[in-house]
């Protein structure tokens, strides 16, 4: 049984009169198809030809006294037939049928099933068809039969309609975009899709494609997919590992509609209240603070809005940030920064202080910290953060004495060497004071070493054993 979130303020509006597909759908309603020459044709069957012509003429009460057999003819219809505008056709009349009446959804799943009939495989066939209409109709739906009804999508159909929307979302120029997204909108408010959602990687294409420039209907309808996600206490944990804190705050830095500061903010309030686990919900306080968050709040204070949810949710976060901000260590700090991927020259970073109190903590959780400096080396193309990385971990060899090491075993000596030869001046400059301080912090380490040794021999002592 499907358990669907129910979220009354933001309600998902299916019949869009802007989008391409109800434009395109309300010319297909005006056709007249013939049946009979179908019927003649033996392309159909004499039942299924009353069916479908009876249903053309008074929908609401052939279906009311017949419910079993329109089931039956539009599944076999549009398992059937082949010509594109019949097929347009059967799915807008359809989609109505559904759009009219919710519970229809559950007459369509029980006949079906009496009938031994598969309701998903005739639609998730028409996926594969070359007509964008006919492919988008057919998502709508799936969508509608699995969210409007208590029968879930079996897990493998599942995953296959979650990878078509997925890629459709992906696709460049896809004229039917709002309608995809509209989908997904529908499927992430039941819990049991969302883990299959983030299955097929969907979070790193929502947010891959909030990255880039859509328009911003579009961009509500993706944020608000990212939304109804971070009900789920697991995944709004789970959440800014795929930065979503800094796409969404830069969004929320450049956006002028107010539906999108409500969706952003409503996300955010979610990232701090549904974590169970109180670090979790510091730790996202922590990445918005380092992502301007609190500056744009200070901004939105000081505006109008008649929506209530957006003051009370300013209010909310302001209060949560600031409270985070006094209980910020400078390690915290830096920490957040470095996982966020967006270095900066912040005062930690040339801080002597910092970085002889705090070097050695680069090691834990598995050198975790460490390990995202080399490689955003290996995968940034921006200046500043070349720059800066190169710079923290020539301070965390020169004050960490087994720092080199560990960064040979990682692969980043040769990494940071590689940016000798970078385009951009200061980066190279880094890397070189970078290489100094691997080469310096050998001949301190071999000093020091010597030193060590000349006190034993003067003492008569047994030798060292060469080990650190």
């Amino acid at each position: 049984m499907t358990t669907a979130l129910y979220l009354p303020e933001e309600n998902i509006d299916m019949i869009a009169a802007t989008s391409v597909l109800q434009q395109q759908a309300a010319d297909i309603r005006t056709r007249t198809i013939n049946w009979a020459s179908y019927m003649q044709s033996q392309m159909i069957s004499e039942e299924d030809y009353k069916a479908i012509s009876a249903l053309d003429k008074s929908r609401a009460s052939f279906l009311a006294q017949n419910s079993s057999q329109v089931v039956k003819t539009l599944l076999n219809l549009v398992s059937h037939l082949s010509k594109d505008s019949t097929i347009q056709y059967i799915l807008v009349l359809l989609d109505d049928l559904l759009q009219e009446d919710r519970s229809r959804v559950d007459l369509f799943h029980e006949t079906a099933g009496k009938l031994k009939q598969c309701i998903w495989g005739p639609f998730l066939n028409l996926l594969n068809r070359q007509d964008g209409f006919i492919v988008n109709m057919s998502s709508r739906i799936l969508a509608k039969f699995a969210c409007w009804g208590h029968e879930t999508m079996p897990k493998s159909d599942l995953n296959f309609y979650l990878q078509f929307l997925k890629d459709q979302l992906a696709t460049n120029n896809n004229e039917y975009i709002q309608s995809v997204a509209r989908c997904l909108q529908m499927m992430l408010r039941v819990d049991e899709y969302r883990f299959a959602f983030v299955g097929v990687d969907g979070i790193s294409t929502l947010i891959r494609i909030l990255s880039t420039r859509v328009n911003f209907q579009v961009q509500y309808q993706l944020i608000f997919c990212l939304w109804v996600l971070t009900f789920n206490p697991l995944l709004a944990a789970k959440m800014n590992k795929f930065s979503v804190i800094p796409i969404l705050a830069d969004i929320l830095s450049d956006c002028a509609k107010e539906k999108v500061t409500r969706i952003i903010l409503a996300v955010f309030r979610n990232l701090i209240e549904k974590p169970e686990d109180s670090s979790v919900a510091k730790d996202h306080c922590i990445a918005m603070v380092q992502c301007k968050v609190l500056k744009q709040l200070s901004i939105l204070e000081q505006r109008r809005f008649d929506d209530e949810d957006i003051t009370s949710d300013v209010e909310y976060l302001s209060e949560k940030l600031q409270n985070s901000v006094q209980d910020l260590s400078s390690f915290d700090e830096y920490a957040t920064e470095v996982r966020s991927g967006r270095l900066e020259w912040s005062p930690v970073h040339k801080s002597a202080k910092f970085w002889r109190e705090n070097a050695q903590r680069l090691n834990e959780k598995n050198y975790e910290l460490l390990r995202i400096l080399v490689h955003l080396l290996e995968t940034s193309n921006d200046g500043i953060i070349l720059s800066v990385a190169c710079f923290d971990i020539g301070e965390y060899v020169r004050h960490y004495l087994r720092g080199k090491h560990v960064l040979e075993q990682l692969g980043g000596k040769q990494i940071v060497m590689q940016h000798l030869g970078h385009k951009d001046p200061n980066v190279r400059y880094e890397a070189l004071l970078a290489v100094q301080k691997l080469m310096v912090h050998n001949w301190e380490y071999l000093g020091k070493e010597l030193e060590k040794q000349n006190e034993f021999q003067k003492h008569g002592d047994a030798p060292i054993s060469g080990k650190a």
